[in-house]
């Protein structure tokens, strides 16, 4: 009697309509460019690449605050704290070279 039970439950269930709704979390739209285009971006400590590829391909962000940081040997560091949030992010990278 249970498993007959069980199969009914199994063919009810197979009739209703459901609908599953999938839940992506909101990102933000990061656009990074500069003068030195082999210069590696990291956000976050996580390398995302060379700074031509970033500039071209983009990244999403998820909200909130994050450290991005463009570093090339030759070049001093350059480091911004940045707050995404509903509007794109496009920042311009002034790479200073180092004096010998």
């Amino acid at each position: 009697m249970g498993l007959a039970r069980l199969a009914l439950a199994v063919v009810f269930a197979g009739s209703v309509s459901c609908q599953l709704v999938a839940s992506t979390p909101a990102t933000v739209s990061l656009r990074v460019q500069g003068n030195v285009a082999d210069a590696q971006v990291t956000i976050d400590d996580i390398a995302v690449g060379a700074l031509a590829y970033v500039a071209a391909r983009g990244v999403a962000l998820p909200p909130g605050r994050h450290r991005v940081t463009v570093e090339r040997t030759g070049y001093f560091p350059w480091d911004a704290l940045i707050e995404a949030n509903q509007a794109p992010i496009y920042l311009q990278v002034t790479m200073v070279p180092i004096p010998d």
